[in-house]
């Protein structure tokens, strides 16, 4: 067994088609088939039912792609230990972020890493925080930026800011007339929240503090699209802090504070607790150090670098 058929069959589990698994390992299509196959001999199992089209693992060929997955990010952090004694930083980055947090922080972020560490070779997909959590686990992703806490053992936590909620309400809801709105007596009539799945919708109830009645919460794709919901058919949705900066200034009229209590949610970056790319956590933070404003910063994130 080497790395090499590791490698391969974790290519041909992604692609699902031998063709493409071998031009994604820089090898011919006979010369994958062979080595996966004396993996399988090895084995004495078969990973792979060519049965089906498109392919797809065999049970126990599940189990062992799980493994390789995991033996493979092992080796990559044992030539990333050799970099960080080298003081170098670069490779390849998978980083996942969440739907309510990539528009605030990708346009930028993406330039900063850009510029400012060029030998990072830089891959960031949007996913909800279930998904997220998963790929962790299986070492698909690097990190990843999301709201935490999470409370799983399998996964370290670094504060990077802490973000505020503000109400959007239409001027024809009661609401608008109120200086500030409480959070445990948001009525639910109305309210127009994030479809089922997207962790800012939980944190809206969470605050909430009221039994939601399915009939009266109405629901959407994304924060940009509540806005525009509320803006063409009145009630009322909640935003993170960072989405004030585009609405137009008609629209900033709509905004009223949340209090009693404040509406507060922590996003952090995550890694498996084995993970030892310090170099590459720390260009991640350094990044978006330079895009958050500072008032919003965690405090131990502005003094100190990050230590793995």
């Amino acid at each position: 067994m080497t790395l090499q058929q590791l490698e391969y069959i974790l290519a041909l589990d992604k692609t699902r088609h031998f063709v493409r698994a071998a031009e994604q390992c820089g090898v011919t299509q006979p010369t994958l088939s062979a080595m996966v196959q004396k993996l399988e001999d090895e084995l004495d199992c078969k990973i792979f039912d060519r049965s089906a089209h498109p392919l797809v693992p065999t049970e126990v060929g599940q189990q062992i792609l799980n493994q390789a997955q995991i033996v493979l990010f092992h080796v990559n952090q044992l030539k990333e230990n050799l970099k960080i004694q080298k003081g170098t930083v670069d490779g390849d980055l998978s980083l996942a972020m969440i739907p309510t947090v990539a528009p605030y922080l990708l346009p930028g972020f993406i330039a900063r890493m850009r510029d400012s560490f060029p030998g990072i070779h830089l891959k960031v997909t949007e996913m909800r925080t279930e998904t997220i959590i998963q790929k962790l686990h299986t070492a698909e992703i690097d990190m990843a930026i999301l709201s935490t806490p999470l409370e799983d053992p399998k996964i370290l936590e670094v504060p990077l800011y802490y973000e505020k909620f503000v109400a959007y309400v239409s001027p024809e809801h009661p609401l608008y007339n109120a200086p500030e709105i409480a959070s445990k007596d948001m009525p639910t009539d109305k309210l127009w929240v994030l479809e089922e799945g997207h962790c800012l919708r939980s944190q809206v109830f969470n605050f909430c503090n009221q039994t939601v009645h399915q009939s009266s919460v109405y629901e959407a794709g994304s924060i940009d699209t509540l806005v525009k919901i509320v803006d063409y058919n009145g009630g009322y949705t909640v935003i993170p802090e960072l989405h004030i900066d585009l609405l137009s200034e008609v629209q900033k009229r709509n905004l009223r504070q949340l209090t009693q209590p404040e509406a507060i949610r922590e996003i952090a970056l995550i890694i498996r607790h084995d993970y030892v790319k310090e170099g590459l956590v720390n260009a991640v933070a350094d990044s978006i150090k330079k895009i958050i404003p500072q008032h919003m910063l965690d405090s131990r994130l502005k003094k100190f670098a990050i230590k793995l």
